[in-house]
Parts: C-alpha cells; structure tokens; sequence
C-alpha cells in the first residue's frame, strides 16, 4: 500500500506530507482547491508523462515521492520536474519513466474520469471470472493450464527438430553427402603438405636431376683433390709427425664427400618421372582445392567440417525417428487445449452470468436505476490463460444503445462500475485502489450506498484512497484528508475529530460554523460509524 507521499511545489501545492494508512482514506476540499493534484502525484509515481507546466511557483523543481509498502519489501519511487525536463528514481537511482510503471505495476490502481482502466483488459475481466468460479470451473482452470504446459513442452521438443520432416529429411541428405565426400576423399591430417612438396619435385624432375648430376661432379671432383692432398700430407708427416693430425682432418673431409656423393646418388634415384603419378597428384591437389573452397579454408577446417556433418547425420536421424511421435503429441497437446479450453470458456460464462447479476444490485444501489451489463466471453487464440477474450458491455439505462464499456461509459459512472465489479467480483488487482470523482452525478441516498460500498472494498484491499464531494462519502473513512487553497498557495492537512466535524459540516451547509449542519454532520457520522 502507499504508506507516505510527499508533494513539493507542484502547482499550488507548496509541501505536502500524506501518510494515509490502511482501510478508506478521504480527500476532500473546495473546487479548485488542488484535490486533484495529488492524483496527478500518484500518476507521476506510476510512471505517466510528466506535465511540465505543473512545477509550482515556489521554487525551480516540483518533486514527487513516495513509499509503498508490500509485506516486508518497500519501494521508493519519486519524480523530479523543471520547466525543462522530467527525472524518475526508483529506491534512489534514476530510472526511465518506463522502468518506473514497470517496477510501480500493480501497487496502485487508478479509477478516474476518462480513463480506459481494467475494465477495457480481457485480463482483468478475466481474473475478476476466476473469483467466481464454481469448484467445477477452478478444476477446468487447473487442468488448461497443465493442458497448456503439456503443449508447451511438446512445442518445443517439435522445435528441437529444426523445422518440419521434409526440411529435415533434405538436410540430412545435405550432410550425409558432406561427410561422404570429405570421408571418401581419404585425406589425413598433413596431406596437404605433402601433396605439395612431392607435386613440386615432380613438376621440376628433369631440372633436379641436371642440377643433382652436376652437384655429383664437383664431389667427385673434391673427392679426387682430396685424395692428393692426403697423399701429401701423409709423405710430409714422415718428416713432421703433428701432421698427422692434419691428415685426419682431410681423410674425414674425403669420407663426407663420399657420403654427400651417395645422398645425391640416392635422391636422384627417387626422383619419379612417372607422368601417371604426377597426373594423380595433380587430380588429388585438384581435389583438395575444390573441398576447402566448399568447407573450408585449410585442409584441417574441411576435416572439422566433414566430422560435424557427421555428427549433424546421426543427429537428425535420430531426431527423424522421433518426428512422428513428436508430431502425434503435438497434435494431441492441441487437442487437449482446444477441449479444455472450450469447457473452461464456458465455466467462465456462467461465472459472468453470476458476476454480473451481483454487479447489477450493487450498480442499482449507486444510482442506477435499470443499467444493462452483461459480460461477454467470446473464443479467441489459446493462451497460457485459457482460450477467450471475455468483453465486458454497458450501458447506464436499458433505454441506451449498450456498448463497450470504454466508449460509453463517463468517468463518474466508469468509477461506480469498477466499484460494483470489485464488491461482486471480490478483491483487487492492486493493493492501493484510488477513485477520482466516484461520486460524479450522484447524491443523498445514493452517495450513502457508494460510501458505504467504498468502505466494503476497503477491508478487501489493503488501502482505498477517494476523492470526493460528498460528505456522505467523507464520512466513511478511516483517514480524512483536507484540500485548503489560500490565495496561489494550497495546503493538506489531516482532520480528526472537531475539525473533521467541520469539514463535514462545510460540505453539508456551505458553512463550517452552521448549527444545524453540525447536527447534520454529527449525525451523518453516527450513521457511517453503525
């Protein structure tokens, strides 16, 4: 429930300080006292469009805050104004306005001239039904919504497949030749190296071996020097023994070049001139060339790939032995939600029927002398709610063209209705419920009634705050709040007991010192209290 709001230089408002309380909260004061501009408050706290003409003269920023109270949580929201621009804050950081209605949601509901409120959302007619379910219908409730998380669950196994049998029975052709094709390629990892090095040697064979051939020459040429060179070393070790050391040096030297000799030997040996094989070559490279501008960039990204399309193969075959089954639940799942669904929209038209004759008494208490209302709960789309659209139609007198409720009901009897709904239809969306001008046309034994009935929704919801005329109204609540304007500038003030009796005596007689209005007061009180 709101349990404070502070308003500071909005409009004529200079500060103002409401902690309403729980159960039928009452704000009252002369036309054009302000009264209004505290519901602009509680708008602003809910996240509307802020209306910058409103900061007040009293200083640069109106400021609006507010303090909910739900269970043990509280939420702190508030509204800042220049004449230039417009800031929210929900529990101290700021906020879009947009994230404000979002997080201030469902604290309050507003009922006031002009607006287009629950009553306009098949929503909230349709949560206003679920109260007068009989135990048959609070079962068919139950069982659509285990019906609608069945289909749920099988629409999104019927996902998983990835789209219908066809698509999939065509994918799987896809990377089933995928994967045969890269499989039968028959490369391994390095391939693609090799391939290279063997095509190029075999491109440049005739080449190599004129080089090779002439590589062997000039070994055996340094062979041959090196042959007489140890001759002579060896004779000249005869005279001078430490060049023997040097004569190993050279006979090492020989025996690496007869290596180096048979190495060429034995590479030109392997040098392949065989046109076939540098043909296949040639068809393998080509081979590897189309695959990786298909799958990939390298020989590795195509193995990758060729491994996934694979996997993607035995998935969708498994995935293709459950389609049809898949399909059957499905089918099944629908089923059950359309005849679930068929009998709850039924349950519900019968609790509408019952909602609205009780609605009806209670719209004939408020003033209304011969109103048609009737609730209409047409088929519509399944849901996770049910499979309806409940429409709700009116009309103030049975000689009126009845229609629906937004376009031909005013505020003040919109706000009666939406009193009538909530006494018939049992409690609130919202713990904070705000009526603007309920008593719009009304008066006497009529305002009685909605007094009486507000006081009826307030031990329902946590918190009822009203906006009246009527001390017939006033005097029902729990807390009484009075509008005073003096010259630019209005104040809010709480009255309890003599005051009270003369704000009341005010709205009765015009006068708040009038004698016999205080006896009506007096007595009007009385009255509420029994």
């Amino acid at each position: 429930m709101l349990d404070e709001l502070i308003v500071s230089n909005l409009g004529v408002i200079r500060h103002a300080r409401l902690c309403p309380g729980r159960g039928l909260v009452v704000i009252t004061g002369e036309t054009g006292a302000g009264k209004t501009l505290l519901l602009g408050a509680l708008r602003l706290l809910t996240g509307s469009t802020a209306r910058l003409d409103l900061v007040g003269p009293f200083g640069e920023e109106a400021v609006v805050e507010g303090r909910f109270v739900i269970g043990d949580r509280e939420v702190a929201a508030s509204r800042r104004m220049t004449s230039e621009r417009s800031r929210a804050y929900l529990d101290g950081h700021v906020v879009s306005a947009a994230a404000l209605a979002e997080a201030t949601s469902g604290l309050t509901e507003i009922v006031a001239q002009h607006d287009q409120v629950i009553l306009a959302r098949p929503a909230s007619l349709r949560r206003l039904l679920d109260r007068r379910l009989d135990g048959t219908g609070r079962k068919l409730r139950e069982e659509f919504e285990e019906a609608w998380s069945e289909l749920t669950t099988a629409r999104a196994r019927a996902e998983a497949l990835g789209g219908d049998r066809t698509a999939l029975e065509r994918e799987l052709d896809v990377v089933r030749h995928q994967a045969s094709e890269i499989e039968q390629a028959g490369f391994t990892f390095g391939d693609d190296e090799r391939l290279e090095t063997e095509a190029r040697r075999l491109r440049h064979a005739a080449e190599l071996l004129e080089g090779l051939a002439e590589v062997r020459q000039v070994i055996e040429q340094a062979e041959e020097a090196l042959a007489e060179a140890i001759g002579h070393t060896r004779r000249l070790a005869r005279l001078d023994s430490t060049l023997g050391e040097l004569a190993g040096y050279l006979e090492g030297a020989e025996a690496q070049a007869a290596e180096a000799a048979a190495a060429v030997r034995a590479h030109a040996e392997e040098l392949d001139l065989d046109p076939e094989r540098a043909e296949e070559l040639e068809r393998r490279l080509q081979l590897l060339g189309d695959l990786r501008r298909r799958y990939g960039p390298t020989l590795q990204d195509v193995l990758d790939f060729g491994v996934r399309a694979a996997s993607r193969a035995d998935e969708l075959e498994r995935l293709l032995t459950r389609a049809d089954a898949i399909a059957d639940e499905l089918a099944a799942a629908e089923r059950r939600v359309d005849q679930v669904g068929a009998r709850l929209r039924e349950a519900r038209a019968a609790a509408a029927v019952r909602l609205v004759e009780d609605a009806v008494l209670h719209l004939r208490d408020l003033g209304f002398g011969d109103p048609i209302l009737q609730i209409a709960v047409e088929e519509a789309e399944p849901a996770p709610t049910g499979a309806d659209r409940p429409r709700l139609v009116f009309a103030s007198d049975r000689r009126l063209e009845a229609g629906d409720v937004g376009r031909v009901a005013s505020g003040g009897e919109l706000s009666r209705l939406v009193l009538a709904l909530r006494l018939a239809g049992g409690l609130a969306d919202a713990p904070t419920v705000i009526f603007d001008e309920v008593d719009a046309g009304v008066g006497g034994a009529t305002a009685l009634a909605v007094g009486k009935k507000l006081a009826a929704v307030s031990e329902t919801v946590d918190q009822v705050l009203v906006v009246t005329h009527l001390p017939q109204i006033a005097a029902f609540a729990d807390r009484h709040y009075v509008v005073e304007r003096d010259g630019n500038e209005a104040t809010v003030r709480l009255v309890t007991g003599e005051a009270r009796l003369g704000e009341l005596t005010r709205m009765l007689a015009g006068l708040p010192d009038s004698g016999h209005g205080r006896e009506a007061a007096a007595e009007l009180l009385a009255l509420a209290g029994r």
